[in-house]
């Protein structure tokens, strides 16, 4: 292992031979790191925090560190677990779970594959971050936010609790987002507003053109028709062929708790 003489990492912490760990960072007991990670200077990693294979933590970073939850009981350690090829950049702080009580042991604050979190981006307490999320320097998911995967996130936009993020969804910097953001679409603005399908995003990730246009229409029908909310998923079933694209549009809208973003 490269452990610069500085670091101070509890013997019982679980650390893969090929990690190197830079100076003055902290490891507490119950953190598990996976091979070739990289932990940068001056951070500290605590909590029941699982971390994967390949990952860049930079330095300051703090990760599954004590929730800022108040419901939080004194003695109980949160978990915390992130995925593989991830890249933590400078002062990215991670919030463990809640655990208000000992029943409490199924939470978790999650972070897939394959994610870039810039600098002074936040991460709450029980937030689940999917695969190949971006977030920009200084976003902020309060808790309990969901956010699915290849969700782009633009810098010093702030997400209320609860907030679900579709796939492949783009929120404009400066956004403050307070209700659910459909996937496939761009929101921005305070007061949010969609501003169309995420043209760019959908053929990065690889939708063909018929794919891009069925979005195209489903946009339409729920935001340039006069049509409310289950007016317009009713006509997107009518009217759009039978489509993965369809059916993840219409299953997020119908079970959105806080409504979507309009």
């Amino acid at each position: 292992m490269k452990i610069h003489p500085t670091a101070i990492i509890h013997p019982n912490a679980e650390i893969a031979d090929s990690v190197e760990v830079k100076p003055y960072t902290i490891i507490r007991e119950h953190v598990s790191i996976g091979e070739d990670t990289v932990v940068g200077p001056h951070c500290v990693i605590e909590g029941r925090t699982s971390i994967g294979k390949n990952n860049r933590i930079y330095g300051g970073a703090q990760i599954g560190i004590l929730s800022q939850d108040l419901k939080h009981r004194d003695g109980l350690i949160g978990r915390t677990a992130i995925g593989d090829n991830n890249m933590i950049r400078e002062t990215v702080t991670i919030s463990a779970s809640t655990m208000s009580s000992d029943e409490d042991d199924h939470r978790i604050t999650s972070i897939g594959n394959n994610c870039l979190f810039m600098t002074c981006s936040h991460v709450a307490h029980d937030c689940h971050v999917g695969n190949d999320v971006v977030m920009a320097n200084c976003v902020l998911l309060a808790g309990h936010v969901d956010v699915e995967d290849k969700v782009i996130i633009g810098g010093l936009t702030g997400i209320h609790q609860d907030c679900v993020l579709g796939t492949m969804a783009f929120i404009g910097g400066m956004t403050r987002v307070t209700k659910d953001a459909p996937p496939f679409m761009i929101l921005e603005g305070n007061p949010v507003k969609c501003c169309g399908p995420n043209s760019v995003g959908l053929r990065r990730s690889g939708l063909d053109e018929g794919a891009r246009g069925r979005v195209k229409k489903l946009y339409r029908i729920m935001y340039r028709s006069e049509l409310n909310t289950t007016q317009a998923l009713e006509e997107i079933e009518r009217s759009v062929e039978d489509c993965d694209e369809r059916d993840t549009f219409v299953q997020f809208v119908r079970k959105s708790a806080r409504g979507i973003s309009k």
